[in-house]
This record gives C-alpha cells, structure tokens and sequence, in this order.
C-alpha cells in the first residue's frame, strides 16, 4: 500500500534525514556511483508506439499546426475520437524480454540502470496502488520496472528509476483548447488528470500558476511509492523540479528517499538538473552536455544515442559509437559519469543501430575499461587544440577531434592518456608527460617504468623531453579511441 504525504512527512519528521537543505547536505556520493562512471537510461512507454518524432508526441498530438497534430489526424484519426488513451491498449510490449535487455547492458560494459518509471504522459510503467494506469494492469500488463530490476541485479548492474511526472500538471492540457478526449471533469487517478491549460514558459518556470496541492502531493506520494517498491540505488529526476512550487515537497521526497536507504543499508543518490536541489544535496545532472574542465564534485551527464529523440522513432539522427566512447572519456576525465538513453521499439525490440552501437562500446570497454571504471581525474584532465563546447543541448553535432587530443583519468598505480584520434602515421605525442621545469607549463614529474596501449601485447619504446612522451607504433589502426597507459615507479 502506498505510503500517504502526510504519513511521508511525519516520518521525516522522525528520520535522520529532515525534509530542509541543512540536513539534506548531509548527503554524501556514494562510492559505487563514483566508481561506475557508465549507466544505461531507458525512454520507453507509450508514446514508443506512434513512434513519431520524440517523446513529446503526448503534449505535440494536441497542439494544432505541430508535425504530429497533423501526422496524428491523417493516421490515428481526429483526437476526439482516438486520443492519447488509446494507444495503451496497442502497447502490447509482446517482445519484451528483460533477461536480454540486461544482458545487452551488460555487454555494452554498463554499470548501471535507469528506465523511465513514468514520462511526463503520465503513465506507470511499474505497478501502482494510485493509479489504474499503469503498465502492469493496462498496455503490457507486466510490471516492466520490478522485471527489469530482478534481470538487471542478477548480472551485478545496479538498478536505479527516473521520474519525469513533475511536468505532467500541464503537460497534456493543450487538448483543452479544442474538441478532444482530454475534456473536464477530471479528478485525482485520472489518467489526463489534472492538463491544466497553460502554456509554460521555459525560460521563466516563475511566470506561470503552481499546480494545485493535491497534485503536488500526488507526486511526492508516486515517488514515494517507487522508492518502497524497488529500492533504486538512484533516482533520477527530470527538469521542472526547480519551479518554486515543487520545492518543498521535493525536499520531503529526498529526506523520504535518504531515510529509506539508511533503514534498508544501501547508499542513495539523487541525480538532478539546474539548481533544484541545494549543492551538495545531490548530484549535479547536465542533459546533453559535459563541462569544459575537471571538477572537485562528482557529477552526470544524461544524453543519448540519437540527437533529435530520446525514445526509439522512424526518423532518429544516431550518434556514432566512436563518437559516444569520445563522450565517455571526456566526461570521466572531468570526473564525471555518463548515463546513455537508448529507446526500444514498441514491442520491447532493440533497432539494429541501437545495439551495434551499444555492442561496440562494449568491446571497446572490455579492452579498455581500466581507464574508465573506477578511475579517479589526474592533475590534468585534458590536452590538444579542440575546444569543447560546455553546458546543456551542447551535443547537437560531433565534435571533430585529432591526434593531439587526449583526456587523462589514473588508477592503478598509472596514468592513462586516452588519445581521441588514432593518429595515422602511429605516432604518439603526450606533452602533458614531460620532462619541463617551467611552472607554467605542465610537468609530469614522476619517473615512467612502462608505456604500452591497451590491447596492444607489447611495451613501447618511449622518449621523454620538455616537449613531452614520445613513441611509435607503427601499423596500429582504430577507428576508436586508444588508450595510453603510462606505469609509473
């Protein structure tokens, strides 16, 4: 049974734990998040089965003159007469198999998991005591995020849920404007319930009215009810949090969710956006972004494997694995994780492209993942001419790298220079290892017993001068990044 807001404050109120940011800064950054530096999120629900664009597909299906309002009316038919609702009972998931889903994961060398335990439409994709709509008594009638969980553990991966619901206040309201399915009255466990007509502005959360209590606590209450069932090591929240209104019941859901792992003796985090939560209440959360040097805080970086959605659709723009294990090496260097979204289809299926791209990092992790997991930022965290380009929905297009340019994590007892590009004529140049006494310039100054490149059996033959490490292997090629490792005395 879930737990209600007022029974959720009054053990706050007796948790070690309180629901202010004074206590909530007590939190500290689990060891296994820092140390997994790669996760797996999942965007997959109803609105994978129009499969239309993006996710959005929910809101845009009701805005007149958008792509899907017009692809909506030609395929599905008017939206009084077939709306949203009805494609729960097309979402049948018939191939849904969380045995393979957590094997790909584990073969793409993830370390852990986070499904979408509801998107902004509202519906559960785990099974609910406060709402009839949830994939576990409608759609696919399976409890998709406690099957998942269950496969996912069982490989050693740690599991975790993301909650987008805060946006579902206005989400769907727009369908008030004209003659559609979503229409009043519409009461608590409704599924439109409650698409108050407003047009948000995104640029100024402030501008626009709070949602109403009920709904708030609503939300504390779902969460709540998500964090009891299944115990996620990391709860992911999406933007929208950061509006005033939400703030202090999500102190009440942090405090709630802190508490819950200290009863039950497992470490939590809580992943988040912009600045809703207090620094170093939780943890820093970039959507489609990195930051351009090293930082002395654990953070993530949440993007995905297509740029122009994050569920599967006809029409997604795929990033290169190449261009992704790039992604992963800048964000580690910077002391940093990545948590990578793929969308299934429909039916539960992996698009080929999905999978050869997942598969392909996977390998490339199985050689090289020393430099990856459980690394720690060195003195320097990167070298070369590339500019990287900072802050969020900064990934719209592939960064070109060269062979100068490398990002550095340690561990080992070594120093990994991870070098982009494979430089065609095989020959390495590494200026951040020298032998230089100029203070403004950077200076390795440990003694070098050993250079070899992951994967590769044999020990390189090296130089070292003010200039920097230098050596030649010739006839190695990758298309992927390759690793340096540099053993130190």
């Amino acid at each position: 049974m879930a737990v209600s807001y007022d029974e959720i404050v009054r053990l706050n109120e007796s948790g070690c734990f309180k629901a202010d940011w004074d206590s909530l800064t007590g939190f500290a950054c689990p060891a296994w998040f820092e140390k997994a530096k790669f996760g797996i999120f999942i965007h997959w629900g109803l609105y994978s089965v129009p499969a239309f664009n993006n996710e959005w597909y929910s809101r845009n299906m009701y805005v007149k003159g958008s792509p899907e309002y017009e692809h909506h009316i030609r395929t599905y038919g008017p939206q009084k007469k077939f709306g949203y609702k009805d494609f729960i009972p097309m979402f049948k998931a018939e191939k849904f198999d969380p045995e393979y889903w957590a094997e790909v994961f584990a073969q793409a060398g993830a370390k852990y998991v986070v499904p979408v335990a509801e998107h902004h439409d509202g519906f559960q994709m785990y099974e609910s005591d406060l709402s009839e709509y949830n994939a576990a008594k409608m759609g696919p009638c399976r409890d998709v995020i406690g099957e998942l969980k269950t496969s996912v553990e069982k490989r050693g991966l740690t599991f975790g849920t993301s909650s987008h619901r805060a946006e579902h206040h206005w989400f769907m309201g727009v369908g008030k404007e004209f003659d559609s399915d979503i229409r009043e009255p519409l009461k608590k466990g409704d599924f439109y319930w409650p698409s108050e007509k407003i047009q948000p502005d995104f640029q100024d959360l402030e501008a626009k009215p709070y949602p109403p209590r009920e709904f708030l606590e609503d939300w504390v209450e779902r969460t709540c009810e998500i964090v009891d069932k299944y115990s996620p090591r990391v709860l992911y929240f999406d933007w929208w949090i950061e509006h005033t209104a939400y703030k202090p019941y999500l102190r009440q859901i942090a405090a709630y969710y802190y508490n819950r792992g200290l009863e039950r003796g497992y470490p939590t985090a809580i992943c988040y956006k912009h600045d809703a939560f207090a620094f170093g209440s939780a943890v820093v959360d970039i959507e489609r972004g990195k930051l351009a040097e090293a930082k002395p805080y654990h953070w993530q970086t949440d993007t995905a494997i297509a740029r122009n959605s994050w569920c599967y659709t006809d029409s997604l723009e795929y990033k290169s694995a190449e261009e992704l294990i790039c992604y992963l090496a800048d964000v580690v260097a910077k002391n940093g994780n990545l948590l990578l979204n793929v969308g299934p289809k429909a039916d539960g299926t992996f698009a080929p492209e999905d999978l050869s791209i997942l598969l392909d990092m996977g390998e490339w992790l199985k050689v090289n993942g020393e430099a990856i997991y459980d690394s720690k930022p060195w003195k320097y965290a990167e070298e070369g001419p590339t500019v990287e380009s900072e802050g969020q929905f900064s990934d719209g297009s592939a960064t070109v790298y060269t062979s100068r340019d490398i990002r550095f994590t340690s561990g080992n007892g070594a120093v990994y220079a991870i070098v982009l590009k494979c430089p065609e004529d095989g020959r390495f140049h590494i200026s951040s290892i020298s032998k230089s006494t100029d203070p403004t310039k950077p200076a390795f100054h440990g003694l070098v017993r050993r250079v070899s490149v992951l994967g590769q059996d044999r020990d390189e033959e090296y130089s070292i001068d003010e200039k920097g490490l230098h050596f030649t292997h010739k006839g190695l090629k990758s298309k992927m990044p390759v690793v340096v490792k540099i053993e130190t005395i």
